[in-house]
């Protein structure tokens, strides 16, 4: 044991800790990191970057592969970057946990996903902590970083580990840091946003805190991992609930023939109070739809039904629906079934300028449109396959034979790609979730119903 401060300051710093808080700094410490999807491959780029050892963990053969010929499959981890850390010896992938053995650090980046019942579906978590316990060693510190609802970290992963004989503050460090992972944002990636990190003890903290300030600018501490589960949920249902807010007024403001997107572009000029937000066609990606239902699920438990949190899921998830109405509503006024029509879907990825189709609300669209009848077809730059009712799909080439042979055309997502001014010139009708043709509007108004 060493002796740090004096007097009343006086603070007992172990040996483990030593070891490992050395290790950080001298960027030693050997990194482990589990599931290299959308949040683990940045995480374990970043890493490498900074001059760290790291192997990452992936189930996926293939993505094994991918990696350690320096071929990347996420557009937020750019070719050279990820070929560089590879070449350098900084960076490896692997299939199998045991690999993780003899790292100082191992942070878990599994999925966490809902069932069919919008309960959370933690069963990567627990497998994942069932395969560390068998090889965690004195010394080593152990993050999770998968979204979940609060005391997952104290409740699951912390007795899971502790199954090994060791303790947690004592033997091994854990702690919680979620993820901040915006996919396709080119301003905010890891290293320009904050981290939370939430430990089961002070050290445990302070050393997760060490940890990602090599990659991070800022990292914020806080009092435990539940605050941090918590944080990260509030985060996303922050937005979920005033996404919703905005769609139900997009919806009022079409029965009331006022243009919403001209009502947010007004009320965002007040310099505060007021947080502009957008409608669209539902929400997507891993985050926003799934998150919320993580505290709703785990409130019940304390007897409380959280109704902004589940009134703001039903309002998201009858957009799709919604816009199959406009659709239909549309053709209507053509004299046309959409039972029978040919309607072309632009833009299946859940947000503009990436590839990410995780609870895409396009996907929603396209299915119900299918079940009232319609023929779809689906145009996406970013997405050439898609898996959808276990067959496969293929993008639909984009020219103007195809407009002008479609009943209708849904723009699902705004890709920066779209030549909007000719897909207005040669469609028939156009149902614009994104007010991606807010500027061309006027001229073809009889043509184009917005959200």
């Amino acid at each position: 044991m060493r002796v740090w401060g004096r007097g009343p300051a006086l603070k007992i710093i172990s040996l483990e800790v030593m070891k490992i808080k050395n290790k950080i700094i001298n960027k030693n410490a050997k990194i482990g990191i589990i599931g290299l999807g959308y949040v683990g491959l940045p995480l374990v780029v970043e890493f490498a970057k900074a001059g760290f050892s790291v192997i990452g963990v992936e189930q996926n053969p293939e993505k094994v592969k991918k990696i350690n010929n320096g071929k990347s499959y996420i557009s937020d981890v750019p070719v050279k970057e990820l070929k560089r850390t590879v070449e350098q010896g900084k960076l490896r992938a692997v299939g199998d946990i045991k690999q993780l053995k003899h790292t100082d650090v191992i942070c878990i980046c599994v999925p966490t996903p809902l069932d069919r019942n919008k309960q959370p579906d933690i069963s990567h978590v627990k497998s994942t902590t069932a395969h560390i316990s068998k090889i965690i060693k004195k010394g080593q510190l152990v993050i999770l970083e998968s979204t979940t609802y609060p005391g997952t970290t104290e409740e699951i992963v912390l007795p899971g580990l502790e199954t090994s004989g060791l303790k947690a503050g004592k033997d091994f460090f854990l702690a919680f840091s979620p993820e901040r992972v915006d996919p396709g944002n080119k301003k905010f990636k890891i290293k320009d946003v904050p981290k939370v990190v939430g430990g089961v003890s002070t050290e445990c903290g302070e050393l997760a805190k060490l940890l990602y300030s090599q990659i991070v600018e800022d990292v914020f501490l806080v009092s435990s991992p539940r605050v941090a589960e918590m944080e990260k949920l509030l985060e996303n249902i922050f937005r979920s609930v005033n996404i919703a807010l905005v769609n139900e007024m997009a919806v009022l403001c079409k029965k009331m023939n006022i243009d919403i997107w001209e009502v947010v572009a007004a009320a965002k000029t007040k310099p505060y109070g007021f947080m502009p937000f957008s409608p669209g066609p539902g929400i997507g990606g891993h985050c926003i739809p799934l998150d919320p239902f993580y505290l709703s699920w785990k409130a019940k438990e304390y007897d409380l039904n959280t109704r902004f949190i589940e009134l703001s899921g039903e309002i998201n998830d009858r957009m799709p629906e919604y816009v199959v109405q406009l659709v239909q509503d549309g053709l209507n006024q053509k004299k046309i079934s959409l039972k029978g029509a040919k309607v072309l879907v632009l833009g299946v990825a859940y947000k503009k300028d990436i590839d990410d189709c995780r609870e895409s609300p396009a996907l929603k669209i396209i299915e119900n449109l299918e079940k009232k009848g319609a023929s779809v077809l689906y145009n996406d730059p970013h997405v050439p396959e898609l898996k959808m009712d276990g067959g496969m799909r293929s993008s639909t080439e984009l020219d103007g034979r195809i407009l002008k042979k479609c009943d209708c055309v849904v723009i699902a997502t705004d890709h920066s790609s779209y030549d909007y001014k000719r897909i207005v010139e040669d469609a028939s009708l156009i149902v614009d979730t994104r007010n991606a043709t807010g500027n061309i509007q006027k001229i073809h108004s009889a043509k184009i119903i917005k959200i």
